[in-house]
Parts: C-alpha cells; structure tokens; sequence
C-alpha cells in the first residue's frame, strides 16, 4: 500500500490575486482520486473570470507538472457572478474562487512521496486589467491509509458550491427561427420554483459559437421561466446541444446547476406565449398597428410636462425663422427632426445590444443624472445671456444662405434634449409600442422607435414645410428675448428636479455636492460670459480664473467628496424598496413575487404600482389616482394588498415583470383579482380615481 503525504506550501503573490494549491488528504491509497483545489483569493474590488469570461477577460488555466502515475482531471469551476463594466457583460469571480481538479492516482504507484506542481495563469481587473500568474506545489507521500489535512474543509466547503448536476430539472433548449447570416436566436427554459424563479443561465464556452451574456425575459405562464439568447456561429455550424449553469441566489451564496439538453424547434417548448398570465397586448395585432401606436405615442409626448420646456425653445426658434425663407425654415425643421431620430436610433440600439432593458433606464444611471443636470445647468445660463455659444466665423459668413449653422445646430441640439427628457416620460400608446417592440428583432425596434420619433418631431416638420400653418404663431419682435429669458427659467427648473435624483444613487451628498460644483461651474460660466465674451482687457486672466473654478469644482466636489463615476451599489440613506407612503398615505409594502403569490394564496386582491421617482408620469397617478383617500378606503373595504415596486434604481426582477407584461418602462400599475385562477388586470399608463376604484371592485368579486 502506498502514502501520500501533503506538506503545506506557502501561497505565490500576484499584483492583487494570491494563488495557492489545497488537497484535501495528507495521506492516501494508490487507486484513489484526490480533490485538489487551487484557491485564488483576490483583494476587495478585483476579480478573475470563470470558464466562459463572456463579452471580455481570459478564464483562469492551470498547467499540471504531475510525476509518472498522477493524471488531473478537467477543473470543476464554482457558480459565477454576472459583472457589468463599459457596456459588457462578463463572468467573474470575486473574493475567493477555489478551482477543484480531480487527480487520479494510479493503482502501481510506488510508496514515497512525489511533487505534485502546477502553474496557474489568470487576468486580474478591477479598472485595469493585469495578467497573473503563479506556480503552486504540494507534496504527496504514499501509505496504507488515508487521512485528512487541514485543507480538508476549504475543499469540501468548495465541493459543496459546486454546481449540482440535475438530469431531471425540466429545462429545454430551442431554436426560435432560422438563422439570420451568422447569429440566431435561442430560447431556453426551466421551471419556475421558488429558487429558480429569478435565476440566470450562464453558457458554456463553445471555440465554435458564442452565446452572448445578454439575455431578453419572455413572456411565458407562471410555472416556467424562459430566456432569449443570441448564438453567434463562427465556422457556419450551429449547436445540437446547450449546457451551462442555471444560477440562483440562496441567501449569500451562489448556487446553480448544471445542465446539458439537446436544442430542439420552438414548438417542443412548454408554457409559450399562448399563456393566460399575463395577458398579451400584442395578441393578435401586426407591425403596421404598433407603428401607428409608436407614432401616436410620440406625437402625444409632446403634450407631456417633461417636453415642454424644449418644445417651448421650438416655438420661439419658428417664430425667428418667420422672415426667413422657405428652405431655410425646412432646413430648420428637417434638422430638428434628425435630432430626434438619431436620439431614437441610439435608443434603439442600447435596447437591441440589451445595455437599455426599458423606456428611461437610463435615469437609473448615476453618471447620466450628473451628466444631464450639468447640461440643463448649462442650457439656463445660455438662456439667461450668462455666456453664449458663439461658432467660428467661417460658419457664421454662410449663415445668412442657410439660416445660420448656429440655428441648424440649435435645432439639432433641440431635438436631442427632447428626447432626453422625454425618457422621464411615458406617454399613452407609447409604453404599448415599446413594449412590445423590444422583445422583437432589432429590425422592428428600430421601424418602432423611428416611428415614434417621427411622431414627436411631426408637429415642428409640418410647421417648417407648410407656411399657412405659421399664422398660429405669434408675431416676431422685442417680447422674443425676454421670451428666451423666461425660458431657462422652465430649464433651471428641470436642472433642480434632476439634482434631487441624486440622492436616490449617491445618498443625502449627492444633491449637496453636484450643487457646489454647479455652482463653480455657473461662476466659471459667467467669467467667460462677463470678461471673455464681452470683455476687452485682461482677457487671459479671465480665462485662468474660469478655468481654475470649472476644474477645481470638478476635482473637489465631483471626483474626491462625490466619486461621481464610481457610485455605492447601496448609497447611505437610501433604501432598496421604499415605503411610498405618507403619515396617512397607503401602507405600501415592498413588491416582490412572493408577496403576489402569498396574497394571492389568502384570498386578497393584489394592488402592484411599479413605479419610479424620475418618473413624472407616476408621479402624477400617485397625486391623482393613488395616494388618495377613496383608494386608501376601497383598499381596506376589499382587505386588498398594496406592493411598490421602486425602479429608480436597477432592478432585474422588475425589469423581468415589466418585459412580462410588455411593458416598456413605469409607470406599470397591476390588479390581481382575489380568485388566484384568474389573470391580473394592466391599468392604462395615466390613471384616474375611477379607473383604480373599478379596478378594485372587479377584483374583490
């Protein structure tokens, strides 16, 4: 009989990663396998990559310099986590990874002890990226028995985080269509339990085909849960087979399990879209009907609170251009009109790369908040006469022949603002359009969402292309610069509300520290206004002290008190699911599906108000139709429950149920009647008492 005797070796050190080999034995027989176990541990805020790294990275590998009789077997990789950075997705780990290998002992080994080696090679990245690398080494001794080392219980605790493997989990793998030049879409399923109901799928790597991270939630019954991928083929091949992990979270630890399922055609998938729950707004109806949504959304856009400053900008900008002449004036309006289309395209195509999940999802971006209060800032100086945006001369010298290039760039300017603000707005028929267009082939989003900004620009073209139009407006004169005046008051406005958002991402300081820099910035601002612009001496001096507030306001109060583009995933003083309500508001409850399903099973009605605090529209259904006190008492009177769900900030599961019922962003408000068999009732997107109360009523019944 043979002895393996394990020596403890000191851990090698890369950069921010230490590597170190752990065996479960000290001793063991000949015949036997050993667990070993490659620990990596990796300072806070670093990770390495699992098998598959995703969009990005190099998984970890170990080369293996074994004695005559040892053999390693493949590396059993822990659950992954999903990390997220510049727009890819990627598979990580983080903290501590220990990368289990079996090493199979040969039955003729002879007694004594052997060097078991290995180098182990990875990349490290936290901002950066640095490559790793270290060599590991334990030594063996061969006996007649086996015993434990003091390394048994890390192996055995890694052993037990280990992806379990499930031959009868329930999960099918389908081909949605036939392949489109070299992609095609793929859809996977597996039950919906309770563990599995929120979980993720993380593919295998294949040197053939790519399974891209991003993957699109399906609308399906509420016994299954179903995932949308797209496979890229690199050699014109396409998969008979699908395995990886299906992830979910169990407390604070990841688990999963392993899956390998043949692909099959769409219609070998249970609990499609025929499903009951919830009920489809797009059953039934063809592209032409949600174009003609998309355009009517967008046309009613315009009516909204958050597009009323630009749109007032628009008219005095028409006004100016009464003189003008007819090209000019449909310069102007085809210009504006780009503006706003290509804001649209570069929506739609963050929605098809998967990096947007809904309509105004980008509010729940602190760097965007910061970027788009600064900009508002910057608009209500400009509008004030605090400085002014002057171009070259060379443009100006050709002004007069096509209006002005200042003019065309205004309008242009325009109708990218338009839709910025707009995002914080869900206008009726819109959220319809969206909706059901993002889970459609990138083909449709774009016709959807061009359509849509055809429908908001359409007003403003008309006027440009048909002068009969322009005796709706007022008349040109003095009244038109204490008009632009006026106007950056609307803006200065907008800039505030957009400085109370910070705090849901930054905590309490972020309102105080983006407003000092605001406020160096407009001092800056008005430097260059006062001394620069319209200034005729010392005019480098000036520019030295509008440079030294504008930066230094940034350093101090954005990168060093703020850390503005590294926000807390938890800020203080701001809570994951907030209570909405008032001193003698609704007792409103954090939304989650198990709450749903745990009313549900007591009989009670279900009121969900899937919500958002840039989001002006729900705002304005909490003023009018909500917190109100017909509500309140018709929800006591029927013993219904009251969830809120908060997406001001990123949410999964909340982005999932919003795709479920095709919804394109908040607000999404839901009533589950009491009898647990039926489907709950979507509420239109603006909401009046009558409609919540009836709602209410059918429901108790």
């Amino acid at each position: 009989m043979f002895v393996l005797g394990l020596t403890a070796t000191a851990a090698v050190q890369a950069a921010h990663t230490s590597a170190r080999l752990a065996l479960p034995v000290e001793t063991a027989r000949p015949g036997e396998t050993v667990l070993a176990g490659v620990v990596l541990e990796m300072e806070p805020g670093w990770h390495t990559y699992w098998r598959n790294p995703g969009e990005s990275g190099i998984a970890t590998e170990i080369q293996w310099k074994l004695p005559e009789g040892v053999t390693a077997g493949e590396i059993q990789w822990p659950v992954p986590e999903v990390y997220e950075a510049d727009g890819l997705v990627t598979y990580v780990h983080h903290d501590t990874a220990v990368l289990l290998v079996p090493l199979k002992l040969s039955d003729a080994l002879p007694r004594g002890p052997l060097s078991i080696q290995a180098e182990v090679s990875w990349l490290e990245c936290k901002v950066q990226c640095i490559p790793g690398r270290a060599v590991v080494n334990a030594s063996l001794r061969v006996a007649e028995a086996t015993t434990p080392s003091p390394s048994a219980p890390v192996i055995a605790q890694a052993e037990s985080r280990l992806p379990r493997k499930s031959t009868d989990l329930g999960a099918k793998a389908a081909w949605e269509a036939p392949p489109e030049n070299d992609e095609r879409a793929l859809i996977v399923e597996w039950p919906a339990t309770q563990e599995l109901r929120h979980a993720r799928f993380f593919p295998y790597a294949d040197e053939d085909h790519e399974i891209r991270p991003q993957m699109e939630p399906l609308p399906v019954d509420q016994s299954r849960v179903a995932r949308r991928a797209t496979v890229k083929s690199f050699k014109n091949t396409w998969p008979t087979e699908l395995s990886g992990v299906i992830a979910f979270q169990q407390g604070s630890l990841a688990r999963g399990y392993e899956i390998r399922v043949p692909i099959a055609e769409a219609e070998a998938l249970p609990g499609r879209a025929d499903a009951a729950t919830p009920p489809s707004s797009g059953a039934g109806r063809g592209l032409w009907f949600f174009l003609l949504l998309g355009l009517g959304g967008g046309l009613i856009l315009n009516l909204m609170p958050c597009v009323l400053p630009i749109l007032s900008l628009k008219v005095l900008s028409m006004v100016r251009l009464g003189g003008s002449s007819t090209a000019a004036r449909r310069q102007h309006g085809l210009v504006y009109t780009l503006g706003v289309l290509v804001s649209f395209w570069a929506i739609a195509g963050l929605v098809t790369a998967g990096s947007l999940a809904s309509w105004g999802a980008q509010f729940q971006d602190p760097r965007f908040v910061v970027a788009v209060t600064v900009l508002m800032t910057l608009v209500a100086l400009n509008l004030f006469g605090v400085f002014e945006v002057i171009l070259p001369g060379s443009t100006v010298t050709r002004a007069t022949e096509w209006s002005s290039r200042e003019g065309a760039g205004g309008a242009f300017f325009n109708g990218v603002l338009a839709v910025i603000l707009g995002a914080s707005c869900v206008a009726p028929l819109l959220a319809t359009a969206i909706g059901w267009a993002i889970s459609q082939s990138p083909r449709v989003i774009f016709l959807v969402f061009t359509m849509i900004g055809l429908g908001l620009a359409l007003p403003f073209l008309l006027l440009s292309f048909f002068p009969s139009l322009q005796h709706l407006l007022p008349k040109p004169g003095p009244w038109m610069e204490k008009f632009k005046v006026a106007m950056g008051f609307p803006m200065l406005a907008t800039a505030a509300w957009l400085l109370s958002q910070t705090a849901d991402h930054f905590g309490p300081a972020g309102p105080l520290w983006l407003g000092v820099f605001l406020v160096a910035l407009a001092l800056a601002a008005w430097i260059y206004g006062e001394f620069i612009q319209r200034g005729r001496r010392r005019k480098g001096v000036a520019a030295l002290f509008a440079l030294l507030f504008a930066a230094g306001g940034y350093v101090y109060a954005l990168e060093r008190e703020l850390d503005w583009r590294h926000p807390p995933a938890t800020p203080d003083g701001v809570h994951t699911s907030p209570a909405r309500s008032g001193v003698n508001g609704i007792p409103w409850q954090p939304w989650s599906t198990a709450a749903v399903e745990q009313a549900r099973q007591q009989g009670r009605p279900v009121l969900v108000d899937f919500t958002a605090n840039w989001c002006l529209t729900c705002k304005l259904n909490k003023k009018t139709s909500l917190e109100i006190p017909a509500v309140k008492q018709k929800l006591a009177d029927v013993n219904a429950v009251a969830l809120l769900g908060d997406y001001t900030r990123k949410n999964p599961e909340i982005t999932a149920e919003l795709q479920r019922f095709e919804r394109a962003g908040v607000p999404l408000v839901l009533v589950y009647p009491r009898d647990a068999s039926k489907p709950p009732v979507v509420l239109p997107t603006l909401l009046t008492p009558e409609i919540v109360l009836d709602a209410l009523d059918a429901a108790a019944r």
